[in-house]
């Protein structure tokens, strides 16, 4: 399967205009695409559609509170290695045997180029960025255990996903190309919403996108339901057979959607909207 070298919306993933544009600068440039965005706006699915339309593999590295860099290189696993000397097994004179490869290593000697997704960098600690700096520079690393040094066949394409947990080092921010996946507005979302239910109702949709924007921008809201929210929740809608007129009351105020559960996600937030209604009926 031949590799494309332009990235284009897919039948499942909507891009904008200004995304496509990211993507393909950051291959140009051959530098990471470092991705920004509300929860639930597609930062991870992004790297899975990349790689689809680009017919490349996807290596996928999900960051967590405890991950250390060195980790995405390799891991020595002495443990291993020493209980197996105590039995007296022959593969603890190879140290190799015991050498655990990361996905950075995965995506440097893969025989064709990958996409290599670094999921929620933020979550890390602040060290975290700056520790791959250098091999992410240089496409190498050195394994001091076997003294061995690992150079990438191919220049993997390196998408960084963060949901502005904490602020990334500066030196790490000038190495990326930088892209922040914007809130869409309510054409964009109904061409995403065409993909994920492309039979729904004209009357529903229009009723459930009004309902869930003013959702959205209700003051005060912990968390604002996100794209993939709002996608569970027509889904919802669907399965029980809603009909549009439930969105909304005979005057066409807002009014407590159904299943709301789907789009709100604490109690602070439900009791919130539950009073702001309240409120609105009582000064009609």
């Amino acid at each position: 399967m031949k590799t494309k070298s332009r990235f284009e919306s897919t039948q499942s993933y909507v891009a904008t205009d200004d995304l496509k544009l990211a993507v393909n600068a950051a291959i140009q440039l051959q530098r990471p695409l470092l991705i920004k965005g509300e929860p639930g706006t597609g930062k991870t699915m992004l790297a899975e559609e990349v790689a689809a339309s680009l017919n490349m593999p996807l290596l996928q590295w999900h960051i967590k509170s405890t991950t250390k860099a060195q980790q995405g290189l390799y891991e020595y696993d002495a443990v291993s290695r020493l209980r197996d000397s105590q039995l007296g097994d022959e593969k603890v004179k190879d140290i190799g045997n015991y050498i655990v490869k990361g996905v950075l290593w995965q995506a440097f000697e893969a025989d064709e180029p990958t996409v290599l997704l670094i999921d929620e960098i933020d979550k890390a600690d602040i060290e975290f960025p700056n520790d791959l700096l250098r091999e992410i520079d240089r496409m190498e690393f050195y394994v001091y255990e076997t003294r061995g040094l690992i150079k990438a066949k191919h220049r993997p394409l390196v998408i960084i996903t963060s949901n502005n947990e904490k602020e990334l080092p500066d030196a790490f921010l000038r190495r990326c190309f930088f892209h922040y996946i914007s809130f869409p507005d309510a054409a964009t979302m109904q061409s995403i919403v065409d993909v994920h239910h492309p039979n729904i109702k004209r009357d529903l949709l229009d009723a459930a996108l009004k309902s869930f924007y003013q959702l959205r921008s209700l003051p005060g809201l912990k968390k604002k339901p996100s794209t993939s929210e709002l996608i569970d929740w027509l889904k919802l809608l669907l399965a029980e057979d809603i009909p549009a007129e439930a969105l909304y009351s005979a005057d066409e105020k807002l009014v407590v959607p159904p299943l709301h559960g789907a789009l709100l996600k604490n109690e602070q937030d439900i009791h919130l909207f539950e009073r702001l209604i309240m409120m609105n009926r009582n000064h009609r």
